[in-house]
């Protein structure tokens, strides 16, 4: 399984890549595996805001659906529109073709709330 050296991640099983002031956010390959076959993603519209932890979609899979956790602080600048058509891209490139939103980071302050890889494979991967 694969962990990003460089995410951030949420103990609710997204990730965060930070560039400069964005901060763009997908869910973990631990996560898509769990839920099995997407099949429609739930995103927000651009320009609404979210606090951490607070719920900004959600994903749904054959059968069940998961509520999507932000990761940090941020104002919604842009949304991964190929997901409505190919939601499967969350399961086949999790990281990268697969990421949800992109948000402006209003602060990295809560940046320490979030779990470094070690953390994370050592709270969800058994391996």
């Amino acid at each position: 399984m694969n962990f990003p050296e460089e995410l951030k991640y949420h103990k609710e099983h997204t990730w965060l890549r930070i560039e400069g002031n964005t901060g763009t956010i997908g869910i973990t390959e631990f996560a898509q595996s769990e839920l099995g076959e997407i099949v429609y993603v739930d995103l927000p519209n651009i320009g609404n805001s979210y606090r951490q932890d607070e719920i900004f979609g959600t994903i749904e899979a054959l059968k069940t659906v998961s509520d999507l956790f932000m990761s940090v602080n941020g104002k919604v600048t842009a949304i991964n529109l190929r997901l409505k058509e190919e939601p499967t891209l969350v399961n086949s490139d999790p990281f990268g073709e697969g990421w949800m939103i992109k948000v402006s980071l209003d602060t990295n302050n809560e940046i320490v709330n979030l779990l470094t890889v070690i953390e994370y494979k050592g709270l969800y991967n058994k391996d």
